[in-house]
């Protein structure tokens, strides 16, 4: 029924951290989780940006997994802008392009700590954009103290990347993505999941009404909050936008919550989801985007 595109996994254990929070299931478990949820297949992000991480993860490990569970699994690569000499002019275009020859669909979750217009990070969105895979983003709200790509309220940053890269599909996440589907009443909002209705389009609705390159991972609490905190607006936003939004859940630990999932299924069989709309976000766009017919 699902393709989730957003799930992190560990193929070995990896250090729990202090407050006893156990990181990444292992890929039997997010098989088994997957079979009560109804998802067929999910896609593996790699984790290589040390700032959201206590073990570094190879893409090695996720082709690993996909070839041991190739029904199950897809794979995205991840390319830390920082690679190979630390500057825009690093040879990342190799790097991109080999994990591409080895079955990778996508690059993601670029997590880097760095702004959107930092040289090293427009180096990166280059390589995959002459590669033609997608990327899935993480924004920060600030430098330091965090992980993701550095923006400002209102997301300049990330529209001069959209503007910039018009061939390169983005897959936006997070809160300070998301919590920007209305206009934010505070910056703190930024970094939550604001509450209440959306009485006006906020900047995300505005960017990708005016960039088509721009898509939606509706993954984790961050994109079920943008589609639910209003039913009435979060079902027009679908129906707009049913092109380009993608189920996921961003598994991470064993028990992340999934809202999502019941979420769609229930707006679809009380009939206020069209059918063919929930099909597009629940497989079908992934199934496009990432050539998962071919």
């Amino acid at each position: 029924m699902f393709i989730d595109i957003h799930i992190h996994l560990s193929a070995r254990p990896i250090p729990t951290r202090p407050e006893g929070k156990v990181n990444y299931a292992t890929p039997e478990y997010i098989i088994r989780r997957d079979n009560v949820l109804g998802i067929e297949k999910t896609v593996i992000l790699p984790t290589v940006n040390p700032e959201c991480a206590n073990q570094i993860q190879s893409n090695e490990e996720a082709l690993d997994v996909v070839e041991r569970f190739p029904d199950r699994f897809v794979a995205f690569c991840n390319v830390d802008p920082r690679m190979d000499t630390n500057d825009e002019k690093a040879g990342l275009d190799y790097i991109v392009a080999f994990y591409k020859a080895m079955g990778c669909k996508g690059c993601g979750e670029v997590c880097a700590n760095l702004p959107f217009d930092d040289p090293r990070m427009e180096n990166l969105f280059r390589a995959c954009e002459r590669n033609g895979i997608p990327l899935t983003f993480h924004i920060a709200p600030r430098i330091g103290g965090c992980y993701g790509i550095y923006d400002e309220p209102g997301l300049p940053g990330l529209e001069r990347a959209l503007q910039k890269f018009p061939d390169l599909i983005f897959l936006g996440h997070s809160q300070p993505f998301w919590a920007e589907i209305a206009p934010l009443k505070k910056p703190a909002d930024r970094n939550g999941y604001p509450k209440g209705r959306v009485t006006r389009p906020g900047r995300v609705v505005e960017l990708m009404r005016r960039y088509p390159n721009l898509h939606g991972d509706l993954s984790a609490g961050s994109g079920h909050n943008a589609v639910s905190r209003d039913e009435e607006f979060g079902l027009r936003f679908m129906e707009e936008f049913q092109d380009r939004l993608y189920f996921g859940t961003d598994i991470c630990h064993p028990d992340t919550p999934t809202p999502l999932v019941d979420y769609l299924l229930r707006l679809r069989g009380e009939g206020k989801l069209a059918e063919s709309v929930f099909r597009k976000i629940a497989r079908e766009n992934a199934t496009r985007l990432l050539g998962l017919d071919a």
